[in-house]
């Protein structure tokens, strides 16, 4: 059995890192100061467990146990949106490394290698393109992808020399010599909060595309220049957006969210001249979210046809869905029935670093219940009693995997 106190404390030490003390949220960006301290942390954890700690050209941290041929791994990230909660993605990394730990204490000794990857960037707040220790680690990230470029017009690439990493050769990264990946994560949703359950696990994850919409009208006076022959940006934007709601509305799985705009100038007494908004769309079906796109843009042109205003958009990130293994999911379950425990099988809603390792390795995650299914948020909560026991389920599975 895991060491369910240690966890918790493990849990806490790291959420106060990036603390807003007035609201509780957690600012934890890539390549900030407070994701280096947030790093020495893990390490630290990572050492004390018995593991080997090495960081790899674009910034994953990665503790090794073990010596075997074959490489069972595990992981999740430590970086947050905005505001977020302590749960998403700290839980998944602590969880993996108390697993190790117990491993290490009971002088167990796995026939495969087991790693811990804390990747970098998942969330992608920072630079508006997420999942990059990941994409990177499966061959995924090109270099032209890394030119994305901050608020402040710091690339990610510059970013990370800043941080004396060297990402180039980005092949150097990619890993072909993992036998099986797991994650342990918060829900993120309200489905086994529904069904009363503790755990469950997942069979596929639904992908993000995110997308960049630039509405570009007339900034004009506002007192001097009347409604009809106003070029609008933030209204026909608007106009845009209820657009996007009532069409995914009508769907039954795909969902889409404009989580992020910007006006220009900004003025209380400008007409917006441009309007800068995000789209995330998401679903299991990769066909489902390239017609959803083709249909938004259709959409959103006409608006932009029928209020003269000029209408660009483009692409920030685009992932592929990905199917967890059957076998890990098998293992999975095994593990949950022997802990007397009913296993339910369900979907992720949200990304994660498994989707992009889906491309070089077999997949599972095991979720954990979030209570409301809040997440990316300071009131995301999961019980202890809940983390200690899926922490233990993933024990007994890793041991197995690993044997």
């Amino acid at each position: 059995m895991i060491n369910g106190s240690r966890l918790l404390k493990h849990l806490h030490d790291l959420s106060q890192i990036g603390r807003n003390e007035v609201t509780g949220g957690i600012n934890r960006f890539s390549f900030t100061p407070e994701e280096k301290q947030a790093i020495e942390l893990i390490t630290m954890y990572m050492e004390k467990a018995g593991m080997t700690v090495t960081v790899d050209a674009v910034g994953n941290i990665i503790g090794t146990y073990g010596e075997g041929r074959e490489t069972i791994m595990l992981g999740s990230h430590i970086d947050t949106v905005p505001e977020g909660g302590k749960y998403d993605g700290a839980l998944g990394v602590l969880a993996a490394i108390e697993v190790v730990q117990t491993i290490h204490e009971q002088q167990l000794s796995p026939a495969k290698k087991i790693e811990i990857v804390a990747f970098k960037d998942e969330e992608g707040t920072r630079f508006r393109f997420g999942l990059i220790g990941s994409r990177a680690m499966a061959g995924l990230l090109t270099q032209e992808q890394l030119l994305q470029t901050d608020a402040s017009g710091i690339s990610i690439e510059e970013a990370m020399k800043q941080f004396q990493l060297s990402p180039f050769p980005l092949e150097k990264v990619k890993r072909n010599d993992i036998q099986a990946y797991l994650e342990m994560h918060i829900e993120q949703g309200k489905v086994l909060e529904n069904e009363g359950l503790p755990v469950g696990v997942v069979t596929g994850i639904a992908a993000p595309l995110w997308l960049e919409v630039t509405v570009t009208g007339v900034s004009e006076h506002a007192g001097a220049t009347p409604m009809l022959i106003r070029q609008d940006a933030l209204t026909a934007a608007s106009e845009m957006i209820l657009a996007i709601e009532h069409l995914l509305n009508d769907t039954t799985d795909s969902v889409a969210t404009v989580g992020k705009l910007n006006v220009e100038p900004n003025g209380i007494n400008v007409i917006p001249g441009k309007v800068t908004f995000t789209v995330d769309i998401r679903d299991i079906d990769e066909q489902k979210i390239s017609n959803l796109e083709n249909t938004i843009f259709k959409k959103i042109q006409k608006i932009a046809e029928r209020r003269n205003v000029t209408l660009t958009s483009k692409v920030l990130q685009r992932v592929k869905p990905a199917k967890t293994d059957p076998m890990i999911q098998q293992q999975l379950i095994n593990s949950i029935e022997k802990h007397g425990v009913q296993s339910y099988s369900l979907i992720s809603g949200a990304g994660h670093d498994a989707m992009n390792i889906a491309a070089v390795a077999p997949i599972g995650m095991l979720f954990v219940r979030s209570k409301d299914g809040i997440s990316h948020n300071p009131l995301e909560f999961s019980t202890d009693e809940d983390i200690i026991l899926a922490t233990n389920i993933l024990y007994d599975s890793v041991v197995e995997l690993a044997n």
